[in-house]
């Protein structure tokens, strides 16, 4: 299942020129890790945010978002932004914000 390159690239004009941000191919589409952590990827035409699970339920209220049910299990932390939602760069942004925000909060919690 080929994933959407034009998500992937609006994820990346986001993301700009960051040495911290790999891109890695997983889950049949394309994941961008924080180090060695994913905090958004690009599925099909969906965009993949970690979300955590404090802020699960509050991301899931917002009108394009859905479960993350990649295995057929829900993937509570994590949600799917469907293409309405995810089509202008601004969208995107607050999105990457979000995924990034919560994997940072994961590596200061490791680090500590």
């Amino acid at each position: 299942m080929p994933y959407c390159e034009a998500l992937a690239d609006r994820v990346r004009i986001v993301l700009g020129p960051r040495p911290d941000i790999a891109e890695q191919k997983m889950f049949g589409g394309l994941a961008f890790l924080l180090r060695r952590k994913v905090g958004v990827g690009v599925i099909r035409e969906e965009l993949l945010v970690r979300v955590g699970t404090a802020r699960y339920e509050r991301a899931l209220r917002h009108p394009h978002a859905r479960v993350m049910d990649f295995t057929g299990r829900p993937m509570r932390g994590y949600v799917f932004v469907t293409p309405p939602g995810c089509l202008e760069s601004s969208s995107v942004e607050g999105w990457v914000a979000q995924g990034l925000a919560c994997v940072e909060q994961l590596l200061y919690r490791d680090d500590a």
